[in-house]
């Protein structure tokens, strides 16, 4: 009997989005992990702020930090605003931990976080991969099949 197929993350809200990140990797597994955020960092975020174009994802100690991710300063913030590009940790379970963790140590892959959104019931959820990086000769490969696809599209619509 075939395995069930797991549902697609529930996205309804996407705050950031990492697009340069499947051209530079190639996606292996994609992961949901939550995100340990401060008051004034959710509020930064549901106004739609935030960027992880730069960030990446480190597992040490056991647990799993995204490191450099860009959430500004809340405008309306006092005294007890958050630091802007402090590494948060990422809530993912123990034995999901151990497999990147395994992967990263003994394959060379990384962990790059594709997109941070608001899930249905309201809590911020990153969407981690694991991803192996790409030569050049990959990314000229995957711009010519980019645009493959773009042209094939152009001459079925054209012919039909």
């Amino acid at each position: 009997m075939a395995r069930p197929k797991l549902p697609e993350f529930d996205k309804q809200k996407t705050v950031a989005e990492n697009r340069r990140a499947r051209f530079e990797y190639f996606i292996e597994d994609v992961y949901e992990a939550g995100i340990a955020l401060t008051g004034t960092e959710v509020k930064s975020l549901r106004f739609g702020e935030g960027s992880i174009a730069e960030s990446y994802a480190e597992v040490k100690n056991g647990e799993v930090w995204l490191v450099n991710a860009n959430v500004p300063e809340f405008s309306h913030g006092n005294r007890h605003n958050h630091v802007p590009r402090r590494p948060r940790k990422l809530l993912l379970r123990e034995r999901e931990i151990a497999r990147l963790h395994g992967a990263v140590e003994r394959k060379g892959m990384t962990l790059v976080p594709l997109s941070v959104y608001f899930n249905g019931r309201g809590r911020a959820k990153v969407e981690l991969a694991l991803a192996k990086g790409k030569n050049n000769a990959d990314k000229r490969q995957t711009v010519k099949d980019r645009d493959w696809q773009r042209d094939k599209a152009r001459i079925m619509r054209d012919n039909s």
